[in-house]
């Protein structure tokens, strides 16, 4: 397999069961939710289709506020299903997404079920799937690492927001580059 940078025309966000009562139980909680917010503010900057599932919203709940308001114009698509590719309407997103996006970057939780899972739905639909490691995270430390290792062994790239981001980027100077630089400085971690 040949890889090679990625540019914003091949490239799709997904975000993944970020609601406020499964949240509350996440190890650093607010590294992934700052982190959420960054990769949704940046893939709006470069213009990649986004999609976002909640985990049975009935029972846990809206995603937490901060986000809220950056995904209220993004398709929304409730679950059962742990891999959000075996939910109907997710598939019908994926089905209808253009040929030309090659590569799903994956946010939320938990990184051992939901994001493991719908990881595994991708690179089976011969997507590449790279895993935001500080965007990603689980109720216990171990499990996310656990998740993080077995998801790097079946194929998916882990790397951190910046490196993704800048990757998208390409070089400085650019609109989106004058865009993105004030929302990492502003992180200050």
């Amino acid at each position: 397999m040949i890889n090679s940078l990625l540019s914003p025309a091949h490239v799709c966000l997904h975000i993944v069961d970020v609601q406020e009562n499964l949240m509350a139980k996440i190890h650093d909680v607010d590294r992934v939710v700052s982190t959420i917010g960054l990769m949704i503010r940046c893939a709006k900057i470069f213009k990649l289709p986004i999609v976002a599932n909640t985990q049975y919203v009935k029972g846990l709940g809206p995603y937490v506020t901060s986000l809220e308001e950056l995904v209220a114009d993004i398709q929304h698509f409730d679950k059962v299903e742990f891999n959000a590719l075996a939910n109907k309407a997710t598939e019908v997103f994926y089905n209808e997404l253009s040929k030309t996006v090659t590569t799903t970057v994956l946010v939320g939780v938990e990184t051992h079920i939901c994001i493991y899972q719908t990881a595994m739905g991708l690179l089976e639909r011969d997507q590449k799937v790279w895993i935001v490691a500080d965007g990603v995270s689980s109720r216990k430390a171990n499990d996310h690492q656990a998740g993080l290792n077995r998801l790097q062994n079946a194929g998916a790239i882990i790397g951190p927001a910046e490196m993704l981001i800048y990757e998208l980027l390409g070089k400085a100077g650019t609109t989106e580059f004058k865009q993105v630089l004030p929302l990492i400085i502003s992180r200050g971690d």
